[in-house]
């Protein structure tokens, strides 16, 4: 069933979420948060389903972040670009049914910050992670208030400040990923985990996500949702944004 620009199956108790813009490697586009938002609502409203995994479509990327193709920079059109989206990379947490992340590719900005909002994460060899907003005169909305929680204080800030993207070995190390596995072997791998998941009583499992998820989802989500407009309104954001569309290198104040 296509969703927006995702493709929704059910499989038994598990739902497969497949983001499906491959030549935009899976950009978080209008198509792609639309599709999302109503898979979760799928998850959510059907008894049957126990388990979702979200993963991209394509070998390159599970989803390469915002789409910023055509950014508006007015103050009012930043603000509800930036209440929409820190809502939407946090609806992962509110879905009360445990979601797995298969990483096939690259997942940077937005991208990395919908997986890390899932429950767990399984990646691909060849999967990379990343916060690169940095690179535009940005900062992750989402990932700035839960990094720390993963990899630590400074790792979390090495990573927000210097933008580099970490491998999938680095990232079971860091405590982002549960597993690497052979590209091939992605999806085996997420739908084996799904299925023991879903055998296991389901009052409890999702006990155990709301128990876990205690304290997200508050003050700091709405700091975050209030605090990062002016960021967007900086020289500094309105070069990197320019130079990353006309693919050149920023020059930064």
């Amino acid at each position: 069933m296509r969703l927006g620009s995702v493709e929704f199956e059910k499989r038994g108790a598990i739902a497969l979420v497949t983001l499906d813009e491959p030549g935009k490697l899976n950009a978080l586009s209008a198509g792609i948060r639309d599709g999302v938002t109503a898979s979760l609502a799928c998850i959510e409203a059907d008894p049957d389903i126990r388990v979702g995994i979200i993963t991209g479509s394509g070998e390159k990327a599970f989803c390469a972040g915002a789409d910023i193709s055509g950014f508006d920079f007015s103050a009012d059109a930043v603000k509800q670009f930036i209440e929409e989206i820190v809502t939407f990379l946090a609806s992962p947490e509110s879905c009360s049914k445990p979601l797995i992340a298969a990483v096939n590719g690259m997942a940077f900005g937005g991208g990395f910050e919908l997986a890390i909002a899932c429950d767990f994460i399984l990646a691909s060899e060849r999967a990379t992670f990343g916060v690169p907003e940095i690179k535009l005169g940005l900062l992750p909305g989402f990932a700035v208030v839960r990094l720390a929680e993963m990899v630590g204080r400074p790792k979390a800030k090495e990573m927000s400040m210097l933008g580099d993207p970490v491998s999938a070995d680095e990232a079971v190390r860091l405590g982002i990923a549960l597993r690497a596995v052979a590209p091939e072997r992605l999806m085996e791998e997420a739908l084996a985990m799904a299925e023991k998941i879903a055998s296991k009583p389901q009052m409890a499992v999702r006990m155990a996500k709301s128990f876990y998820n205690r304290g997200l989802g508050g003050d700091d989500l709405r700091a975050a949702r209030d605090g990062f407009p002016f960021l967007f309104m900086t020289p500094d954001a309105r070069e990197g944004v320019t130079a990353f569309r006309e693919k050149r290198k920023p020059k930064f104040s």
